[in-house]
């Protein structure tokens, strides 16, 4: 198993987790050549889909393909994918998604399966809107909501995604809700991928997603910075480079997460949520257990999204020895705006 920033603040759970479970079958990858090789890794850049080919020719049997970083388009997975290897991409980009589902066509072709919306936000979000939307009879409205902890060491590359999202438009308005842990807090619309994707696979009319901090001052600064339109200035390169070193090194809370998602039919509302610790961490182990179902399990080949592989439905359950805790919390939660 390949696994392309093996090192990282979500792949070093990737590749340790996997490491247990199938021993001198894992190989850390990552563009530092030094810090990969001391891990028993290779260098793999993913910007250079000609070097990847040879990566994967110079290993010979690979099994799966774990992408903790984003490429910038869908090469490196339709590579992986022509070779009939198996693909868990932790990509949280709508366009990035969209791109590696078009290649659902050549997966099968080949014989080779990929799973996508593998993490916390997108992942165990949409496990909890699939039992949602069910609980429902069929959602005609799903509102996702998430708070991060701002004392998290997040990963750079987590960091600038997070920053850039900020500039783009997001529909929806703000919401008042009841998170596990936080009280009731203000969170806003956020473009997280889940949006997209669910109103395809679960075909749900209405998905908003919208994100808080457990900072609520710095929460307000940002959003606040959003509506007026400055947002925009943090996707430039001499703005975005500093300010994501500096963020990296502040410490402003702690590091729990909360997910909750409201699903609404008529006069039907179901509620699931779950909070944890170290959404980083989290999603390395999302990652490494949808890595291990690909392996050992009989998964249809083609490209699907994690809401869409019966296997891993009860993986909320199964991340509970992690810190991972599934709740229901009380309906009126859901709707005092």
């Amino acid at each position: 198993m390949l696994v392309v920033g093996g090192y990282g603040a979500v792949g070093a759970t990737v590749s340790a987790t996997l490491g247990a479970w199938f021993p001198g079958r894992v190989v850390p990858a990552g563009r530092d050549e030094a810090r990969a090789r001391r891990l028993g890794g290779v260098r793999v850049d993913v910007t250079d889909p000609d070097a990847f080919r040879r990566v994967l020719d110079e290993l010979g049997d690979v099994a799966a393909v774990v992408l903790c970083v984003e490429p910038p388009d869908a090469g490196i997975a339709r590579i992986t994918l022509e070779r009939g290897v198996r693909l868990v991409d932790v990509a949280a980009t709508a366009r990035l998604l969209d791109a590696v589902t078009d290649l659902s066509g050549t997966a099968a072709a080949h014989g080779a399966t990929a799973l996508l919306s593998v993490g916390v936000a997108p992942g165990l979000t949409n496990l909890l809107a699939r039992r949602a939307h069910e609980a429902v009879g069929g959602a005609e409205r799903l509102d996702i909501t998430l708070l991060f902890g701002t004392g998290e060491r997040h990963g750079a590359d987590a960091l600038r995604w997070t920053l850039t999202a900020l500039g783009e438009a997001a529909p929806g308005a703000p919401y008042r809700t009841d998170l596990p842990g936080h009280g009731t807090r203000t969170a806003y619309p956020f473009p997280f991928s889940d949006q997209h994707t669910l109103r395809r696979t679960l075909d749900a009319l209405d998905v908003t997603t919208r994100l808080c901090l457990d900072s609520r001052p710095l929460t307000a600064a940002l959003f606040a910075l959003q509506r007026t339109g400055l947002s925009g200035a943090l996707c430039r390169p001499r703005v975005l480079r500093p300010l994501t070193g500096a963020l990296h090194r502040i410490r402003l809370g702690g590091d729990r997460f909360a997910v909750r998602v409201d699903a609404r039919r008529g006069d039907r509302h179901a509620v699931y949520a779950l909070t944890g610790h170290e959404q980083s961490r989290v999603t390395g182990l999302v990652a490494a257990h949808a890595t291990r179902e690909l392996l050992t399990g009989s998964p249809p080949p083609g490209v699907h999204h994690i809401e869409q592989l019966p296997a891993l439905a009860r993986l909320p359950e199964s991340l509970a020895a992690h810190g991972v805790v599934l709740r229901r919390p009380a309906r009126r939660g859901g709707d005092d705006r």
